[in-house]
């Protein structure tokens, strides 16, 4: 019995680790501590067979998976395949393809109602559309690089958004302070990348 918790352990660990996640992360998502995911992970106990459940639901592997020792590759039989992949990326592609939609409605609206031009609309889509990949990405990829790009476009699409907003030359200042804003994100993706 102890050598089947190591060997869910060892099992729960490398596919956390491949999925780039913290101990912590992974117990925020079901709901655990941290020193539990750590307890697992050590084979010092074993998550309840709902949990495993669920994390291999998570991790898109059977049951036997954890069970078996080896790697990936060795255990290629038990790893389930994603099928919902192309309808995840085709959703993530339409929210985003909404958030124009409203911008392109505000700037017929008010050009038709009140003859007015904003075509800012299509300069604060970027940061919501921004805003909406992130969320989607967090739901479904959990992709590092897609964080960082998402919250890159947000910050410098906010700048610009307040720039055109009320041109006035004497907002160019704004943008520096998405130099700071942009290292800052840089060395928390490079943190986190370590992990």
């Amino acid at each position: 019995m102890e050598e089947l918790k190591t060997i869910i352990g060892e099992n729960l660990a490398s596919l956390r680790k491949e999925k780039k996640l913290t101990q912590a992360e992974l117990a925020e998502k079901f709901n655990y501590t941290d020193k539990a995911v750590s307890k697992w992970e050590k084979g010092e106990t074993s998550p309840d067979i709902e949990t495993l459940y669920a994390l291999c639901e998570f991790y898109r592997v059977t049951i036997d998976y954890l069970t078996h020792p080896g790697n990936k590759e060795d255990k290629t039989e038990y790893v389930l395949k994603d099928t919902n992949f192309s309808n995840k990326v085709w959703q993530t592609a339409l929210t985003v393809s909404i958030m124009w939609m409203v911008a392109t409605i505000i700037f017929i609206w008010l050009f038709l109602m009140h003859n007015y031009i904003y075509w800012q609309a299509f300069i604060w889509a970027v940061p919501v559309s921004a805003i909406a990949l992130n969320l989607m990405n967090h739901r479904y990829f959990h992709n590092r690089l897609m964080y960082f790009i998402s919250w890159s476009v947000f910050i410098w699409g906010v700048l610009a958004g307040f720039f055109f907003q009320f041109i006035s030359e004497g907002l160019w200042p704004l943008f520096i302070l998405g130099a700071p804003a942009e290292v800052t994100l840089y060395l928390w993706y490079r943190m986190n990348k370590n992990k």
